[in-house]
C-alpha cells in the first residue's frame, strides 16, 4: 500500500511526488491519460527574455526525475470516487481501490464554456483541444479558423496554432447572453490583455497599452478601439466584433460575425459571414475541484483564484486530515506556480505522513517561500488580483479551524 496517492501528474502532481519520495514517502501517481505532464504537454511560448518554454521537455524532466526517484506512474487510470476512512482515504479507480493515508489532489483546471448557436458542429472545438490536438497529437485542426474569446489562454495558444502552420483569420468576442457576460464586454476583455501587453511582439503597442492604465483611457480605448482589430503576430483581435453564430450544415463552413457597441450590443445590418473551417472556443479556466466536493472538502468562491476552490492553506492541507491540493484545484496560475505548490505539498506529506514526520519544517518553509517568488516573477497573471485571492482562502481556511475548534 503507497504510503501517498497523487490524483494528476501534472506539474504539481509530479513535483509533489518527487519531494515527497525523496524523503522516504512511497507514491503512487494516477492520472487519466496515457501520458504524464498534463497541461504541460501542450505548452510552447517564447519567453520575454528570448527564451522558450517547451512544456513537453519540461514534463519529460519531471518525469524522468520522478522515475528515478522511484515514484509508481498509473496513467490512463480514472479516479471516480473519494472516500475517507478510519486510516486514511479510500479511493476508487479504474483499475481498482487503493487506499492510503494521505492523498493530494493535483487535477489541474478545466475550460468554462461559452456557448452560442452552431457550437456543436462538427470542427468547433475548445481552445484547449486545439492545443493538444497541435501540440500532443499532432494533428492539424483545420485550414482556416476563427477564434471565439479573447483572454490570456488564447491569445497564447492561437500563437501556438500560427507557429504550427495553421491560419487563424481572427479572433472575436461572443455573443453577449446569460453565460458570456465577461468574455462578451469589451470593458472586461481588454483590461484582461491589458495585464499582458508587455508580452506582445510590437512596441507600439506595449506602449499603447502603458498609456492605457486609468479607467478613463480604457473607457475611450473600447469606444474607438479599431473596427479592423489590432494585430498580433499579425492575427486581428477585434474587441469590437462579435460571433452570432457559427455556419454550416453537417460541419463548420464560416462564422457570422457582426461589429458590436461598447457594451457588446450587436450593431444592425453590420453582421456578415467569415469563411472557415474551425472555429475554437475559449472562455478561461475553472478549478477543476469535483473529487475534492465528492470527498467533503469545504469550499469558497474566489473570483481572484478563477472560481470555487476548496480551502487550503499555505502548506497545501486542505481541512480533511491527510487530504492536500495543490496545483490549479487552488486557483488559476502558471504551470510554473503549480510546480512550486507541488513541491510543498509533497514536503508538507512527508513532514506529517513520512518517516521524517515533525523533521521538515524548515525544508517546508523555504518551499513557501519559494512559491512567493515564482509568483511574483511569473510573466502571466490569469487573474489580476491571485495576491488577495491566496489572502482571502487563508483567512477563510483559519476560519474554518476556528469554528471546528469551537463545535468540538
Amino acid at each position: 500500500m503507497s504510503e501517498c496517492i497523487i490524483i494528476g501528474a501534472g506539474p504539481a502532481g509530479l513535483a509533489a511526488a518527487i519531494a515527497a519520495t525523496k524523503q522516504g514517502v512511497s507514491v503512487r501517481v494516477i492520472d487519466e491519460f496515457v501520458k504524464p505532464g498534463g497541461r504541460l504537454l501542450g505548452q510552447l511560448h517564447q519567453e520575454p527574455d528570448g527564451e522558450w518554454w517547451n512544456g513537453i521537455e519540461e514534463a519529460e524532466k519531471l518525469v524522468a526525475e520522478a522515475k528515478a526517484a522511484g515514484v509508481s506512474l498509473s496513467l490512463g487510470t480514472s479516479v471516480y470516487d473519494l472516500q475517507k476512512t478510519l486510516n486514511g482515504w479510500r479511493v476508487s479507480t479504474t483499475d481498482g481501490i487503493l487506499d492510503a493515508p494521505a492523498v493530494l489532489l493535483a487535477t489541474g483546471a478545466a475550460e468554462t464554456a461559452v456557448p452560442l448557436p452552431g457550437w456543436t458542429l462538427p470542427g468547433v472545438m475548445s481552445i484547449g483541444a486545439a492545443q493538444v490536438m497541435t501540440n500532443v497529437q499532432r494533428v492539424r485542426v483545420g485550414a482556416r479558423g476563427v477564434i471565439i474569446g479573447v483572454n490570456i489562454l488564447s491569445v497564447a495558444i492561437t500563437r501556438e496554432l500560427q507557429l504550427a502552420g495553421i491560419h487563424v483569420d481572427r479572433m472575436v468576442l461572443p455573443p453577449v447572453n446569460d453565460v458570456n457576460k465577461h468574455p462578451a464586454d469589451p470593458a472586461h476583455v481588454m483590461q484582461s490583455l491589458l495585464r499582458v501587453s508587455h508580452l506582445a511582439p510590437s512596441p507600439l503597442i506595449r506602449l499603447g497599452s502603458r498609456l492605457m492604465q486609468s479607467a478613463g483611457m480604457q473607457q475611450l480605448g473600447v469606444r474607438f478601439f479599431p473596427p479592423q482589430g489590432v494585430k498580433m503576430w499579425g492575427i486581428p483581435i477585434q474587441l469590437r466584433t462579435a460571433a452570432l453564430e457559427i455556419i454550416g450544415s453537417t460541419q463548420v463552413e464560416g462564422v457570422r460575425i457582426a461589429r458590436i457597441t461598447p457594451n457588446g450590443t450587436p450593431v444592425p445590418g453590420s453582421d456578415r459571414i467569415i469563411p472557415a473551417d474551425f472555429v475554437c472556443i475559449a472562455g478561461g479556466l475553472y478549478p477543476l475541484a469535483e473529487l475534492a466536493a465528492v470527498a467533503g472538502c469545504p469550499f469558497a468562491y474566489i473570483p481572484e483564484l478563477g472560481g470555487h476552490v476548496p480551502l487550503h492553506n499555505e502548506q497545501m492541507q486542505t481541512p480533511l486530515n491527510g487530504l492536500y491540493a495543490a496545483g490549479n484545484i487552488t486557483g488559476i496560475e502558471s504551470a510554473k506556480v503549480a510546480k512550486a505548490q507541488g513541491y510543498v505539498a509533497g514536503l508538507s506529506i512527508a513532514n506529517v505522513h513520512g518517516h521524517r514526520a515533525g523533521t521538515l519544517n524548515d525544508e517546508l518553509a523555504r518551499a513557501i517561500q519559494q512559491v512567493e517568488q515564482v509568483r511574483a516573477q511569473a510573466t502571466i497573471q490569469f487573474h489580476p488580483h491571485i495576491q488577495e485571492g491566496r489572502r482571502c482562502i487563508a483567512s477563510l481556511y483559519a476560519a474554518h479551524l476556528q469554528q471546528i475548534s469551537a463545535m468540538a
